[in-house]
């Protein structure tokens, strides 16, 4: 499945792609505080500093704005996964890097982590199922390595990557909603742990 396109042509000029990053920095920040539905191409417009029609000539429709920013930062996740996938270290330091990276997104950009989480159903089915720009599949791709490597012994690669997300992301919920006060980086050690028992990986 391809990634439709994002929207009009940028705007001639050498200010155009700052003025699409401003567009999608400032949307990010509003989505992820009041939610797309209420959010409108005004608030982002006013947030920016530009009038309304300037957002037209960069993106189509407020949709289209959500779109870009959630494959932006889904895409910067996926690759991040992978990368960590590819390293030459074993699987269990591969998943305390995993959980580390996903601490770090949660503590130090929370916006980010809103608005991924909380939108992902809308918008994942326009993002390409590969590990370059797909979260997801890039965790399944670790999982199924880590199993032809006996490294770990869970089989369904897919089962696996669920259950290593939900270790990590709802204590990030809950820090979200103030359920867990401080950093989750100062979690670092129980939340590895835990997503090691979950995927069954012996120490």
């Amino acid at each position: 499945m391809s990634v439709p396109e994002r929207g009009a042509r940028l705007a001639p000029g050498r200010d155009g792609a700052a003025t699409r990053a401003k567009i999608e920095r400032e949307a990010l920040r509003l989505f992820a505080r009041r939610g797309v539905d209420a959010t409108s191409v005004r608030d982002i417009a006013m947030a920016v500093g530009v009038a309304d029609a300037a957002l037209y000539r960069h993106f189509r429709s407020k949709d289209d704005i959500a779109r870009a920013v959630f494959a932006t930062h889904y895409g910067a996740l996926a690759r991040a996964i992978h990368a960590i996938a590819a390293e030459e270290r074993p699987f269990r330091q591969k998943i305390e890097r995993l959980v580390a990276l996903f601490c770090t997104l949660f503590d130090e950009t929370p916006d980010v982590f809103a608005f991924v989480l909380i939108n992902q159903h809308a918008h994942l089915r326009f993002v390409p199922d590969n590990e370059d720009s797909n979260a997801v599949a890039a965790l399944r791709l670790m999982m199924k390595q880590a199993h032809g490597r006996g490294e770990m012994p869970l089989d369904d690669p897919d089962l696996a990557a669920a259950m290593a997300l939900g270790a990590v992301t709802q204590p990030g919920i809950f820090k979200l909603y103030g359920r867990l006060p401080g950093p989750l980086t100062a979690r670092l050690i129980p939340l590895t742990e835990a997503a090691l028992r979950v995927l069954r990986v012996d120490g």
